[in-house]
């Protein structure tokens, strides 16, 4: 059996990096500052600011408020709604297999790094491991970034969201920018893509007739022998 224990340093650093990618992932899905308006009507909309994110629209309004939000207007996007733009509909479906994609890599990685410090009988066996955590973790990077990068895109169109009445939502924006929901996104987005590539340059040690077990032979006693 090879030692590993000294090869794994860098793949164990990369699994912190994955889980902080992965966490980052998880609170960009949550927040509704994914696109940012700003509206001059504020009759409704009192701030003169809504968001729109992932899961639903809000506004602070002293005239329209949800029960349990105080001062906060809030209304579910839904993904089968005629209105939910297709960038929304991509970013609830992706956003969430990127979630399973990361968390299936971040185990893997731990099963890996569980086989090169406690050792295993086949050295090939914790090589594939670790590229299968690395291709997750990859995945993971590519299917948030999709919808991240569309949002991105229709925030630096101005792009408008045709919502319903009972929204309370202006046709379209004076202007729009990109909130934290894509920023803590697309950097965990990376932190994944980085971890996902230290985990496929994962290279098993080179071979020591010492550690399998067919031992060196020692000069000094060879001279010995001669004498």
């Amino acid at each position: 059996m090879k030692y590993l224990a000294h090869s794994g340093h860098a793949q164990l650093g990369a699994l912190g990096v994955s889980c902080v990618g992965w966490m980052l992932t998880g609170v960009a899905l949550g927040l509704i500052q994914w696109r940012v308006w700003l509206v001059s009507d504020r009759d409704a909309i009192s701030s003169g600011v809504a968001w729109v994110g992932v899961w639903r629209a809000c506004f602070n309004s002293h005239t329209h408020v949800t029960p349990g939000f105080q001062v906060m207007h809030c209304k579910p996007i839904g993904l089968t709604e005629a209105f939910t733009p297709p960038e929304i509909v991509a970013g609830q479906v992706l956003m969430l297999l990127s979630l399973l994609a990361g968390l299936s890599g971040n185990a893997g990685a731990v099963y890996s790094l569980r086989n090169v410090y406690f050792g295993v009988q086949r050295s090939s066996s914790v090589r594939a491991a670790f590229v299968s955590t690395g291709a997750l973790c990859l995945l993971a990077a590519a299917t948030s970034l999709v919808p991240l990068m569309w949002n991105l895109s229709s925030v630096a169109t101005n792009q408008t969201i045709k919502f319903p009445p009972e929204f309370r939502m202006p046709s379209a924006p004076e202007s729009q920018y990109a909130g934290w929901g894509i920023r803590l996104g697309t950097l965990g987005a990376v932190l994944m893509a980085v971890s996902g590539v230290i985990f496929c340059t994962y290279r098993l040690p080179a071979r020591s007739p010492v550690t399998d077990g067919e031992g060196a032979d020692n000069p000094a006693f060879e001279s010995h022998e001669h004498l």
